[in-house]
């Protein structure tokens, strides 16, 4: 690692929550049941998913727009640098939210455009949900995140990070839905995680 990237805030050992490696693993599960030949992660990180898959012999390739995560190929996710159909699967977690909504659309055509065939996203979803965890001898355990009946969705005000979020005044999931598949992604299926639910993720393919 090189000694400046300690300087990041991916690199501070507070970042990497147990919750965020839950994330972390439905990032590489999603990815690794998907069996593809070639990938491209957007939003590289602290780097840890990138070297888990690559170490299981996926060949993976990383872009961000920082250079100082040192990414295989430095761009944004507005004009990625490679051809059309580049990748079996295109990667893009908790990214898109760092871009004015008004530029969600380019980014997702810009990663239709690359993908050959899938793509995985997760983004911050602030919708309030009960968790429910109930573990019973002899019984298969029940895990279940229920949304809250009468979520009441709060005005999002940019903190110099996100600039919108799922479940937030003008963002809601089903807004967010339409433009994924305006921009040709069927979404297969859409799950927050159980131990981190600000994280929904999106399994696409290309229509």
């Amino acid at each position: 690692m090189k000694s400046h990237q300690k300087l990041h805030p991916y690199f501070d050992i507070s970042y990497d929550s147990k919750e965020r490696f839950c994330s972390y693993w439905h990032q590489i599960n999603e990815i690794i049941s998907l069996k593809p030949k070639r990938a491209l992660e957007i939003g590289i990180g602290n780097g840890l998913v990138a070297r888990y898959l690559r170490e299981k012999k996926l060949n993976v390739a990383t872009l961000d727009i920082a250079h100082d995560l040192w990414p295989d190929v430095a761009g944004s996710v507005l004009a990625i640098p490679f051809k059309n159909g580049s990748f079996d699967v295109v990667v893009c977690c908790e990214v898109l939210e760092h871009l004015p909504y008004s530029e969600l659309s380019k980014a997702l055509k810009e990663i239709h455009r690359v993908s050959l065939k899938y793509v995985v996203l997760s983004l911050p979803d602030v919708t309030t949900v009960y968790r429910i965890n109930i573990e019973l001898p002899r019984i298969r355990p029940i895990k279940r995140l229920i949304n809250h009946p009468f979520h009441r969705p709060a005005q999002h005000a940019f903190d110099g990070e996100h600039y919108w979020e799922i479940g937030k005044t003008s963002y809601p999931l089903k807004r967010v839905e339409f433009d994924i598949k305006q921009a040709g992604l069927n979404i297969i299926k859409t799950y927050r995680v159980f131990e981190f639910y600000y994280h929904r993720f999106f399994v696409l393919e290309k229509s």
